[in-house]
């Protein structure tokens, strides 16, 4: 290591309702002195606050190991900055071009000619920092365009201070990824980039996989060497984030196995780390949650390691084939512009008749032509890029961000998400709970001025409106549960008969999605919110049900296929804790469950009766331990937390008191580990 000087750091910054007044700017406070600061403000709350910035400083040294503490204060508003174009880079002889050779036949694309030649976009603006950005086809050497293949650059130029004046930092996207393009496939070519003439990066044989697109950042100079910490407490005030456990210590050696594992993966273009590769796969997993478990470790640590992994693997998720680019928005191709639009694995019922055209995506002929190690799917989607644009402020990540919630909309069927509607309800319970986690972090993050903030914006309230006239206007049930109005959710086998249960576990996933759906400021969620958290409260709170079964598997909600849904949490629970012929269960010594006191020993040793009956080997069950792999990160107590910690919020009676027999119970997760459900009440 070296002692750093004129250091340039850009980051993202998510800040509370009020907390920067539209009327105000920002100065930086390091080492005793005030350090002036670049604010590219991209989203606002309602009240004009800045929601969102992207926020760059100049540090004047930074010894090798040293630590530090940036503070932002309020300060009087900066004028306006002059717009500054890449004249004078593209003078100094700059230059970015990748080359890829495909099937004996070169095809580059330049980053200066582009910025020389076409309409380019200013991301950065101001005086310590610029960027700007350009896409184009790949061209043949005759200049034939490459129908599929498409080069993205970013390119960030700083421009204060005489020791940072000329660094440059080359963000290079390779994408396969036209949403419409007939013949799709994966192709296989060899790919350099070069910058200034050098050649700095070079990949053989790659396959790239039809609609996926890969990414790599270069610095032509020595890389700024900082790992930027963001304030974990005032993320989580800000309620960007949700309330992870902040008493939480994450452990050392779970940090360090997941740099191993991260780094023997040697994660790379077209890769894909620590995810499972077949999404539909079930099981728990690390992956899943309002944040996956590498980005919930991030947080409450701030350790480099995590925030590698993390924002690494938002850089991967463009591997997956699900990324569907409109070559005349350029963005994510809408279902208002194509109401009818299917992914390109469901090729039925695409038809538009009022215009005459079929809008569902064009096949691969043959099918070999688009093989890919990777299989999407909404009920197992991570939320992968959320986190690293919120404290990055690249757009690679907001652009995945972006193709990931709309992706959730265009692999259903048309006419069940109601065309240009974007309803989700045809999503199992899990997918409607993780296609609106992603519509909702989208939206909320986007910059104002993005053409998808009001569209996922809409689809959001159009999804509110169903939700709340579906279940709570019409009273759908009594017990707070999603049933059948939409997905068939009531589809598990019970002591009364096939579908006659449904699994609590999903439809906590969806009470946490719009807990934090309004804790990002959609007010409209709060009737649902409301009528969703009496699912959670009453299994922990209401009479007639025990608590410890809180979190079962699957609970009848109706006493046969044709009966009506039961009305109260009591009727639930005893018909779930019956034999198969629906008679009373009994262990072997012919003892009743639902005679055993609530979370007693008495309860316990009946259940430990059981496993040595089945001579299933397990430790006995303790007093008050939860039904549902009570001990296990991904058990379905975990799953239910943090619906019950968002429902301890509402206000709604007995809320906290469940939260309060919640935390009370005997076995609990080690989350130091894997944290993504270690979320409590605010």
């Amino acid at each position: 290591m070296y002692q750093q000087y004129n250091v340039p750091l850009t980051f993202g910054q998510v800040f509370a309702p009020g907390a920067f007044p539209a009327a105000s700017g920002l100065v930086g406070v390091y080492a005793g002195a005030q350090l002036p600061l670049q604010v590219n403000i991209k989203a606002r709350h309602a009240d004009g606050s800045v929601r969102h910035a992207v926020i760059t400083a100049i540090l004047p040294q930074m010894a090798a190991g040293q630590n530090g503490t940036l503070a932002l204060n309020a300060a009087a508003a900066p004028a306006p900055a002059t717009a500054t174009g890449p004249g004078s880079l593209l003078a100094s002889g700059f230059d970015s071009t990748v080359k890829l050779t495909l099937a004996g036949q070169l095809y580059t694309a330049s980053a200066a000619q582009l910025l020389q030649s076409t309409a380019y976009q200013t991301w950065l603006s101001g005086p310590m920092v610029n960027e700007w950005q350009v896409s184009a086809p790949f061209k043949s050497a005759a200049g034939v365009n490459h129908p599929h293949l498409s080069a993205r650059f970013a390119i960030r130029s700083y421009t204060g201070g005489n020791g940072v004046r000329g660094k440059v930092r080359v963000d290079v996207t390779v994408e396969n990824n036209w949403a419409y393009e007939p013949a799709p496939k994966t192709f296989t070519y060899n790919a350099e980039v070069l910058i200034n003439g050098k050649s700095i990066y070079n990949i053989a044989a790659l396959q790239h996989y039809h609609h996926a697109r890969w990414r790599k950042v270069f610095w032509p100079e020595l890389e700024p060497s900082v790992h930027i910490k963001h304030d974990t407490a005032y993320l989580i005030a800000s309620k960007a984030v949700p309330n992870y456990d902040q008493s939480l210590t994450i452990s050392p050696t779970a940090l360090s196995t997941m740099k191993t594992t991260w780094d023997a993966a040697k994660p790379g273009p077209m890769g894909m780390a620590m995810v499972d590769k077949y999404m539909p796969a079930t099981g728990g997993r690390p992956d899943i949650g309002l944040n996956h478990a590498w980005g919930a470790m991030y947080l409450l640590s701030m350790d480099e390691r995590a925030k590698e992994v993390t924002v690494g693997l938002s850089d991967l998720s463009g591997s997956w084939p699900m990324h569907y680019r409109d070559r005349v928005t350029g963005q994510p191709v809408s279902i208002v512009d194509y109401p009818f639009i299917r992914d390109i694995r469901i090729s039925s019922d695409s038809f538009n008749r009022a215009l005459n055209r079929w809008e569902d995506m064009p096949q691969c002929t043959p099918a070999i032509e688009c093989k890919t190690p990777y299989t999407p799917e909404t009920s197992h989607h991570p939320s992968f890029s959320y986190l690293p644009y919120l404290v990055t402020g690249d757009t690679y990540h907001l652009d995945e961000l972006n193709f990931w919630a709309n992706w959730n909309l265009i692999n259903q069927n048309p006419g069940y998400r109601q065309h240009a509607t974007g309803l989700v309800k045809s999503h199992q319970v899990r997918g409607q709970a993780w296609a609106l986690r992603s519509l909702t972090q989208a939206a909320y993050i986007a910059p104002d001025d993005h053409p998808l903030k009001a569209y996922f914006n809409k689809i959001i309230d159009n999804n509110l409106n169903w939700y709340t006239a579906t279940f709570v206007t019409a009273n759908s049930n009594q017990l707070g549960f999603i049933d059948n109005s939409g997905f068939a959710a009531v589809a598990y086998t019970g002591p009364g008969g096939p579908k006659t249960g449904m699994s609590p576990w999903q439809d906590d996933f969806f009470t946490s999605s719009i807990g934090q759906a309004y804790e990002l400021g959609y007010t409209k969620s709060k009737t649902l919110l409301d009528w969703k958290a009496r699912f959670p409260v009453g299994r922990l709170t209401a009479p007639g049900y025990c608590w410890v079964d809180g979190a079962v598997y699957a609970l009848s909600v109706r006493a046969t296929e044709t009966s009506p849904y039961f009305t109260t949490f009591a009727q639930a629970w005893q018909a779930t804790f019956r034999a198969a012929d629906n008679t009373d269960l009994v262990n072997s010594t012919g003892q009743r469950y639902v005679d055993q006191p609530c979370g007693s020993q008495l309860q316990a040793n009946w259940r430990t009766q059981v496993e040595i009956d089945k001579r299933s080997g397990r430790t006995p069950w303790l007093a008050g331990e939860m039904t549902g792999y009570a001990s296990s990160q991904e058990g379905f107590p975990a799953n239910m937390q943090p619906a019950v910690a968002m429902a301890a919020s509402t206000g709604i009676p007995n809320a906290r008191a469940a939260w309060d027999v919640f935390a009370k119970r005997t076995i609990k997760p080690d989350y130091t580990q894997r944290p993504q459900f270690a979320i409590v009440p605010r």
